[in-house]
């Protein structure tokens, strides 16, 4: 796009035709794979945060308008624009009909804005009469104190969905050796993966394989009948899930939900950054010795 808008020869076009199927050609069996593991994004339930990159974006434009400085067959806006627009344009279009969109899968994008920001403040200090200069420093200033707190928020835990770290010192906190563990849902396993140690004393009720054996992010699962009747096995069963409410249609899922509503009740409950760390115990019958399963499964 940047080529057309900026009137280059046809040869030039020409080669950058070329490379560009070449590009192609070589990411087509990256495609492929990436297309049977379209799961992985399957927790997308529509747009997410469009905001930022709708101001990004007019706060661009607006910069385009204002004559930049040119040097070379390149303009400034004929670059940066097609860069901060055109990425995110195309993600939240495919969203209509699969929801595709994250703000941070486009993050390259704020390199169009950036470029636009910096021609334009170029454009401001060459503005005569000299009275107009302190404007630039003004906008410099404005724009540190308004990027470098957030790039300081940027560098803490609270600012990721996920605080894989706490959501597996919770379970350790909350779990007695002996203890169930339950994922709701279970590709979120990968949340207590990260330290093997916070969940060495617990039983994963629902894992029939794990990630490493059957060459999966978060392992296969037994069937919704086993999963149910072994957790009936235990007193005390400690389930990870994430703050946002997943839907938990799948047959196992349902199982591990109805099992905990039908006969267990909640004890007590974790909040952590993305997630819910619940302790459900048994709601009837003669309880076993706290901490440990009624009869191990084998």
């Amino acid at each position: 796009m940047t080529l057309i808008v900026s009137h280059t020869p046809k040869r030039v076009l020409r080669a950058w035709g070329v490379t560009a199927a070449g590009v192609v050609i070589g990411l087509l069996p990256l495609v492929v794979v990436s297309a049977g593991q379209s799961e992985q994004v399957s927790w997308i339930g529509g747009p997410v945060r469009p905001y930022p990159l709708l101001v990004a974006v007019v706060v661009g434009i607006l910069c385009a308008r204002a004559p930049l400085r040119n040097r070379g067959p390149v303009g400034a806006a004929a670059l940066a624009v097609p860069i901060l627009v055109l990425p995110g344009a195309l993600l939240l279009t495919a969203s209509v009909i699969k929801p595709l969109f994250v703000d941070r899968y486009v993050l390259f994008s704020d390199i169009g804005i950036a470029l636009l920001l910096g021609a334009w403040l170029d454009h401001v200090r060459r503005l005569r009469p000299a009275r107009y200069t302190p404007a630039v420093y003004i906008a410099a200033i404005a724009a540190l104190a308004a990027l470098v707190p957030s790039s300081f928020s940027l560098r803490t835990p609270q600012s990721r969905s996920n605080d894989a770290t706490a959501i597996g010192a919770a379970v350790r906190e909350e779990g007695r050796p002996g203890d169930g563990l339950l994922y709701l849902a279970g590709r979120h396993r990968v949340l207590a993966a990260t330290y093997p140690g916070d969940t060495r004393h617990l039983t994963d009720l629902a894992l029939a394989q794990g990630p490493v054996e059957s060459n999966t992010l978060a392992g296969v699962e037994l069937p919704a009948r086993d999963i149910a009747a072994r957790m009936m096995q235990f007193h005390r069963i400690v389930t990870v899930r994430v703050a946002r409410a997943d839907t938990l249609t799948d047959p196992q899922e349902k199982a591990k939900t109805d099992t905990l509503r039908r006969h267990f009740r909640e004890h007590a409950t974790t909040r952590v950054n993305g997630a819910r760390i619940t302790v459900y115990v048994r709601d009837h019958g003669t309880p076993p010795k706290t901490g440990t399963p009624v009869q191990h499964l084998r």
